[in-house]
């Protein structure tokens, strides 16, 4: 059911999802174990939620940091073009830069915010100059963060409905 639809999940569905969501690489047994309950049932669960898409992928979480990627940007954007065109040229351009880890449109004076991972000010630069290149953007505000206070990948799972 990957059309945004997914079947409601029970208790153990969303036990299951909290423990992948610390550890997804652990083996079978122990998650089992952890949850009390026996592999095969588990490994029925995991696969239905995958087919469902409540998992959408299973990955690996990189320190930018050990990888030369120091300076997170974060993009303000706003532009004054609305129309079908321009939206599929930024969405274009938003995917096929992989400095860009995240991107959403939002509601107020701002239209889009991008997280942009780069190694430096001069990284960014170029960053920017091909952005603009792919795409006429109105106007363009750009945040360095100084410092990461919080950076979480793990989904808070709300308890199953009826649940104490």
């Amino acid at each position: 059911m990957q059309d945004g639809t997914h079947a409601p999940l029970d208790a153990l569905d969303r036990k299951i999802l909290a423990a992948l969501q610390r550890d997804a690489t652990r083996p079978l047994e122990a998650l089992a174990a952890e949850l009390g309950a026996s592999k095969t049932p588990v490994w029925n669960r995991i696969r239905k939620l995958r087919a469902s898409g409540a998992i959408r992928r299973e990955v690996a979480i990189l320190d930018p940091e050990a990888l030369g990627l120091g300076a997170c940007f974060f993009v303000l954007v706003r532009t004054s073009e609305h129309e079908p065109g321009w939206l599929e040229r930024f969405t274009a351009a938003v995917a096929n830069m992989p400095e860009i880890v995240a991107a959403h449109r939002l509601a107020g004076e701002i239209d889009y915010i991008l997280q942009v991972r780069v190694a430096d000010a001069r990284a960014y630069d170029a960053f920017y100059r091909r952005l603009i290149a792919q795409v006429r953007i109105f106007n363009v505000t750009s945040l360095l963060s100084m410092e990461e206070i919080k950076a979480e990948t793990a989904l808070p799972i709300p308890p199953a409905p009826g649940a104490p």
